[in-house]
């Protein structure tokens, strides 16, 4: 059988994937400058004076200065609202034909953000230059790269919008725009990709899984467990590889996979290689290249340009959001270990975007980064300013002590006696002892976070901890319609999410 590696791609994507590297400032400008040109006679870019800053000698310094920096509610409400209507050439030339769902995981309505071709397009070429950077992976099992690939995504059954447009998850735009030359690897088909039930096209891909060769696994790590732990229930097996033999490489990304590899090791009757991507439904921002880097490296060559927000409290005020005059930096100007607010202007009409992530450099030779959390979701009640971060790590830690699995948990912060306390909420379908849990949990944060070990032991007085079935959360997530594909549990509640996740949890009681 041909392998993945031996197709031959369209002459087009086969240059881009070519690129070859380059100095990191120059690449970003040239970006930049492809966006403007592209860009400058829609509405925003006669109004934000594109031509002006395409004249400029220091255009990104220009783009700064002119372009405002936008949020959702902002951009949608003053340019993408109106693509909605079919209006053409409002940030982006042409019709918006696609738009992805998103509700992230902190806002309840669903967001709409333009898809277009030229962004499917530099999505598909990055995914098969991550496919290709696996070749060189010592301890791949090269055997996988003649087998299938299942991609747990959203449904490809789009629903149509009034204006000719189509709506719905990212991964199911793009699977609905996969290319022709990848059918005979992609599972689980597209009859089943277009189920839009959740659970039931779970169901159908469990039925099919014993006719599959699978190679690949690709998704959010949550789906992908629920999925494969429905397989070995089904047919009564000790782990996945009894059903999939040369199942070698899980692709996830979209959140930190520490809290879950424990209960992932759980499901594999042999090592496999884990492959982190960063693909938002703004683009796809950076994979990692590496075997053995420590994050994944930011694609600065096609068509995304990156701006830089320091994430402290100089730039950000105590909901998450940036501060009029905000520090920002360019690719050059990032310094290691440091954590950022990402901002993104891309070929689909997004300018100077804060698309809520926050990630630090852990290598500047290479632009390798990893994500460390959102700008809404950190605690810092009394100046503890603790980060997911810093959760997931302590997670990942107590997961190892204890050796049980917990695959989700959520945070809240709340007033406690005159001062503040926190409180978690952890999935596990083991048996551990809270109050155990809790202490070290505690202990660990103490030892990661300065800020948190003296606020312990002065305004912050209390950690609680409650254990839930790992069904609770799952079925919190459905009550939501935020089950499956690209949705994930928000790791810190506030607002009307925690007031949902109470009466949520009262309910149950």
């Amino acid at each position: 059988m041909a392998s993945i590696i031996d197709i031959k791609l369209p002459r087009a994507i086969a240059a881009a994937l070519r690129i070859p590297a380059n100095d990191a400032r120059r690449q970003q400008l040239r970006v930049l400058r492809k966006l403007l040109r592209k860009a400058r006679f829609t509405e925003f870019g006669q109004h934000y004076r594109f031509d002006d800053i395409l004249l400029s000698r220091h255009a990104g310094k220009k783009f700064q200065d002119l372009v405002p920096i936008h949020d959702y509610n902002s951009i949608y409400e003053q340019w993408w609202k109106k693509t909605l209507d079919g209006v053409p050439d409002v940030a982006w030339p042409g019709k918006i034909k696609y738009y992805a769902l998103s509700s992230g995981t902190s806002e309840a309505a669903s967001k709409y953000i333009p898809v277009t071709q030229e962004l499917v397009r530099s999505n598909m070429i990055n995914s098969v230059r991550q496919l290709f950077s696996i070749i060189r992976y010592e301890e791949a099992n090269k055997r996988a790269m003649t087998k299938g690939f299942l991609m747990l995504g959203g449904a490809t059954d789009l629903k149509k919008g009034k204006a000719g447009w189509y709506a719905g998850d990212l991964s199911g735009i793009l699977a609905k725009k996969r290319p022709f030359w990848f059918q005979t690897f992609y599972k689980p088909g597209g009859r089943i990709a277009a189920i839009a039930n959740w659970n039931d096209k779970l169901n159908e891909i469990v039925e099919h899984a014993k006719e599959w060769d699978i190679g690949y696994i690709v998704g959010v790590p949550a789906w992908c467990q629920m999925c494969m732990e429905m397989i070995i229930e089904h047919y009564k097996l000790n782990n996945i590889h009894e059903i999939w033999p040369n199942f070698s490489f899980f692709v996830h990304g979209g959140v930190a996979f520490e809290p879950y590899k424990k209960g992932f090791e759980k499901l594999l009757g042999k090592p496999i290689v884990y492959i982190e991507n960063y693909l938002s439904s703004e683009g796809f921002i950076a994979y990692k290249t590496r075997e053995q880097a420590r994050g994944m490296q930011l694609i600065l060559n096609n068509n995304i340009f990156f701006e830089f927000i320091p994430f402290d409290e100089k730039n950000f005020d105590g909901d998450g959001n940036p501060k009029d005059n905000a520090e920002v930096k360019m690719i050059h100007e990032v310094e290691l270990g440091k954590d950022y607010a990402l901002l993104m202007s891309t070929n689909a009409g997004t300018w100077r975007y804060l698309i809520g992530d926050t990630i630090r450099f852990v290598d500047l030779e290479h632009h390798e980064v990893v994500i460390t959390g959102r700008t809404k979701h950190f605690l810092s009640l009394t100046g503890e300013h603790l980060s997911v971060d810093n959760m997931n790590k302590a997670i990942e830690q107590v997961s190892h002590e204890f050796n049980v699995s917990i695959p989700e948990y959520t945070v809240v912060g709340f007033p406690y006696d005159n001062f503040f306390a926190h409180r978690w909420y952890v999935s596990t379908n083991d048996s551990v002892d809270p109050i155990a849990l809790r202490d070290r949990i505690d202990a660990i944060l103490r030892e990661l976070n300065d800020d948190y070990a003296i606020e312990r032991d002065s305004a912050l007085k209390e950690v609680f901890l409650e254990v839930l079935p790992e069904e609770t959360f799952m079925q919190f997530m459905e009550s939501k319609g935020k089950i499956g594909s690209q949705h994930k549990f928000p790791r810190v509640m506030k607002g009307k999410m925690l007031a949902d996740w109470e009466a949520f949890l009262n309910h149950r009681k």
